[in-house]
């Protein structure tokens, strides 16, 4: 089953091949000491239901760029390995419900999204063929009935108006044991999720309308410096630096000077590291909305000029996210090349994860972007990958670069992310 797997693996490229090898050489000797770490760090503080990290791949420098708790696009991973999701949520679910039976699950309220009502039937059929039954209970606003959509992939889902009884949710015929939230909350938070006797996973404070990822990141250069201290390497091949201002107002250029200070501090810091590892780069800083998702609110700074020219189109794109969410805040974070490439275009790995397992990923890709651009935007296209064996037991006798050692090294430094999120976790 592997080797059928690995065959489908894409074949990636990689511009530069430096530290990089090097810290991919690291990770694989030491991985009975990376594992039994990872292993106490899950004992003491347990890992998200579930979550995806974006990562770019710089050659020189492996690290996260994002980390989504609410992760959509399973209906991307590789069918090969569902196996691993099924065991996985069994696992997940059963520390937090041991005799859970019954799983309401609430997606986004966009369901004329077809794309991601994929992910939708995809993640309830994981969750349906570990032993749970799924209804779906939506929050659209304009359901009041049973809604039944077809999908193009000829899979049909039924959207549910859930209702309250009292300390807790559910439908007309179905009580769940737990809610599972695939809602990201950027909008806020609903009060009929308020105050429930049902665990409601992720918890409600690690929406988007409570969560921040400067404080992600935060966590995430803690996490790092343990890390690089336990494996003796230089934590910043595997951490972007990052910086953050106060309130921001986009539209009336209030915070602006804050903006273009520390953007020229953090490129100044990123110079002194490419000085130090030889990397005839250009330095460059991605200033993003410090809430939110889906690739909205994010802008690329090759020096102040970037931040302080920015014209009224592009400061009216900055100063709104999902769902037309006001930006107050940013961070500004060093901007991680990417130079991996599918078929010419440029790519970068998303690792899935449920609790503390890797259960697969994809690429994603654009065919008009640069290296050094967010791929997080229209005209992407993802090709799935099944991580096989790779994500935890590597090949420890290939050469760094193969594939699956390849892919340790992204498994590696996705649970560190993980890691990061399970502190966020814990402070709710």
């Amino acid at each position: 089953m592997a080797n059928e797997a690995l065959a489908v693996v894409p074949h990636l490229t990689t511009a530069l091949d430096g530290p990089l090898q090097q810290l991919e050489s690291q990770l694989l000797d030491q991985q009975p000491t990376i594992e039994s770490w990872l292993r106490r760090q899950w004992t003491a503080t347990p890992a998200p239901f579930y979550s995806s990290v974006d990562l770019r791949n710089a050659g020189f420098k492996l690290a996260p760029v994002d980390t989504n708790l609410f992760p959509a696009g399973f209906n991307n991973l590789n069918p090969s390995f569902l196996p691993l999701c099924i065991q996985a949520i069994q696992t997940a679910v059963e520390s937090l419900c041991p005799t859970a039976a019954n799983i309401l699950l609430i997606p986004e309220s966009h369901s004329r999204n077809t794309f991601y009502l994929e992910s939708v039937a995809t993640l309830a059929e994981i969750l349906q063929q570990a032993g749970f039954n799924v209804r779906i209970g939506s929050l659209a606003p304009d359901l009041t009935e049973p809604e039944e959509h077809t999908l193009p992939s000829g899979r049909t889902l039924c959207l549910e108006p859930p209702m309250r009884n009292g300390p807790r949710i559910g439908l007309a015929d179905f009580d769940p044991c737990m809610v599972l939230l695939n809602n990201d909350l950027a909008g806020g938070r609903p009060e009929i999720l308020e105050e429930l006797e049902q665990p409601v996973v992720p918890p409600l404070g690690l929406g988007w309308s409570n969560r921040l990822k400067s404080r992600h990141f935060a966590h995430y250069q803690a996490v790092a410096s343990e890390f690089g201290d336990l494996v003796g390497i230089d934590s910043w091949l595997f951490d972007p630096l990052s910086r953050n201002c106060g309130e921001i107002d986009f539209m009336k250029r209030e915070g602006e000077e804050c903006l273009a200070r520390n953007t020229d501090t953090l490129l100044q810091a990123i110079a002194l590291k490419y000085a130090e590892y030889g990397i005839d780069r250009e330095p460059f800083v991605v200033i993003k909305a410090d809430a939110g998702t889906y690739g909205m609110g994010i802008m690329t700074a090759h020096s102040t000029d970037d931040v302080r020219a920015l014209n009224r189109k592009q400061r009216t794109r900055m100063a709104a996210s999902k769902g037309g969410t006001s930006v107050s805040r940013v961070i500004m974070q060093e901007g991680v090349y990417t130079f991996e490439t599918w078929n010419g275009a440029v790519a970068e790995p998303v690792v899935y994860m449920i609790d503390r397992f890797v259960v697969g990923g994809f690429y994603r890709v654009h065919t008009a972007r640069g290296a050094n651009e967010n791929l997080n935007a229209p005209g992407m296209h993802f090709e799935p990958l099944a991580f096989a064996d790779c994500c935890n037991t590597p090949d420890r006798g290939q050469v760094p670069d193969a594939g699956p050692n390849r892919f340790y090294a992204y498994g590696v430094i996705a649970r560190l992310a993980l890691l990061a999120a399970a502190r966020e976790l814990a402070e709710h």
